[in-house]
């Protein structure tokens, strides 16, 4: 069976991008007997400023793309409809707060060398749109961490002696040269570049396209 390889670039801080990966899921699914999939995530910061974290997001969003406060809050009920749709706790959507994501990416790369880094990212997807979770804060993070059965202890001792962190600002210099400034971005066996949170249907012909040499 032929395998692809599906580099996920993308910030936990994102609500596009759980999106994007449920419907990624249910495209998976539909083609479970024609492909497998190897998944890998890479880090991308929205909030990258430290020093920034901590606005209501409704205030931020409103002033980062120069709508009113109230065209802010219908678009948010808008994907949280989206999201329920797709079996995805967006319940404290918009009780949330601007975060940083760093010490997150930090770990999500640590749960990589498990083999459980979907399960660490989609907990605190879970966190922080269902449960507007300081997702910046380290309790947060580790309560994730111990919600996916991995070590705690171990995780904090990564936390606390900044493994990672380096390899996260490569891996996010990395993408940003290679031209990818919006998540999430999907690269299918480091050669096409599917943006945006596209539906399971549009994914699975991406998919065929791509394995028959097609694709644009």
């Amino acid at each position: 069976m032929t395998t692809l390889k599906i580099d996920i670039v993308s910030d936990i801080a994102c609500p596009w991008c759980a999106i994007g990966y449920a419907r990624l899921e249910r495209a998976m699914e539909q083609l479970s007997g024609e492909f497998d999939f190897t998944v890998s995530w890479h880090p991308f910061e929205l909030n990258p400023d430290k020093d920034a974290d901590g606005e209501p997001i409704l205030q931020a969003l409103s002033r980062k793309y120069g709508r009113s406060p109230e065209e802010m809050e219908q678009a948010q009920k808008d994907m949280t409809a989206i999201a329920h749709e797709l079996g995805l706790n967006f319940e404290r959507m918009q009780e949330r707060y601007t975060r940083n994501t760093f010490n997150a990416h930090r770990l999500v790369m640590w749960a990589g060398d498990q083999n459980r880094q979907t399960d660490m990212k989609k907990a605190f997807f879970e966190a922080y749109f269902g449960r507007a979770a300081d997702i910046s804060d380290d309790e947060v993070l580790l309560e994730c961490v111990a919600a996916t059965g991995l070590d705690t202890e171990e995780a904090r001792r990564v936390l606390d002696e900044g493994e990672y962190a380096e390899e996260v600002l490569k891996e996010e210099a990395y993408y940003q040269k290679g031209g990818i400034s919006a998540v999430p971005a999907y690269i299918i066996n480091q050669q096409y570049l599917i943006s945006g949170a596209q539906e399971p249907n549009y994914l699975v012909q991406a998919f065929r396209d791509i394995n028959a040499g097609t694709a644009a």
